[in-house]
């Protein structure tokens, strides 16, 4: 009788222990980063009104929420880019956790096409995209494309986890997705959890230039089991 008592004890401890496990990897918790100082600066061309863009971010984000233990994987990893010699700053600005937008803070690509890699260093789980492009001035960039990959060259098993290109111009496909008005709190993308090692954002121009610019990418999630 007490062998069995024992046997029972031992396992609801068991199962108390893997359902206390499986809710803890279910725990969700909000997605918090350091936000750079809001620095509106200069009068911006106005965003036509054919650029379908979401509505602007005027207030704080609601709390975007992503499993526990979710990190920015992207902090200090490698950066290639379409564009190999850009014309301001150095592609290491892109994952250094600098997000103002101050002189000295941005890398500027060539103007048309052009494209951005983050090597993650790992198969990851990838729950969320915060970009910062340049948000001393309200502009949209256009034709933004994202894809996550395990392969470098971007040819085999590519995800589309965003894309505003509704004209197709990246030869990626036709996007459905809205432009984003730059702001200080950054474009987040709701990855849903897509697992790659590498990301790649596309973009071709902006509503106030020609031109590519890039202040801060951070990629949040975890490594793939």
């Amino acid at each position: 009788m007490q062998m069995t008592i024992r046997m029972a004890v031992g396992v609801a401890v068991a199962a108390a222990v893997v359902f206390g496990s499986a809710r803890a990897a279910d725990e969700k918790v909000p997605l918090k980063t350091e936000l750079p100082k809001p620095m509106l600066a200069g009068t911006p061309k106005p965003i036509p009104a054919n650029v379908p863009v979401e509505p602007e971010l005027l207030n704080k984000r609601p709390d975007f929420m992503v499993p526990a233990g979710c990190v920015n994987l992207a902090k200090g990893k490698k950066v290639t880019a379409s564009d190999k010699e850009p014309v301001v700053g150095e592609l290491t600005l892109i994952t250094d956790e600098d997000k103002s937008a101050e002189e000295g803070s941005y890398v500027e690509l060539a103007a048309g096409k052009q494209w951005v890699q983050l090597d993650l260093g790992q198969t990851s789980e990838i729950h969320a995209l915060l970009v910062w492009r340049f948000h001393s001035q309200k502009r949209v960039y256009h034709a933004v494309v994202v894809q996550v990959c395990d392969d470098a060259d971007f040819i085999k098993d590519v995800r589309t986890v965003f894309n505003t290109d509704r004209e197709g111009a990246q030869g990626l496909g036709v996007g459905k997705d809205l432009g984003f008005i730059e702001n200080y709190q950054g474009q987040l993308i709701d990855t849903k959890g897509v697992k790659g090692r590498y990301v790649r954002l596309y973009s071709n121009g902006n509503t106030s230039n020609n031109m590519n610019h890039y202040i801060e990418v951070e990629a949040w999630g975890k490594a793939a089991k």
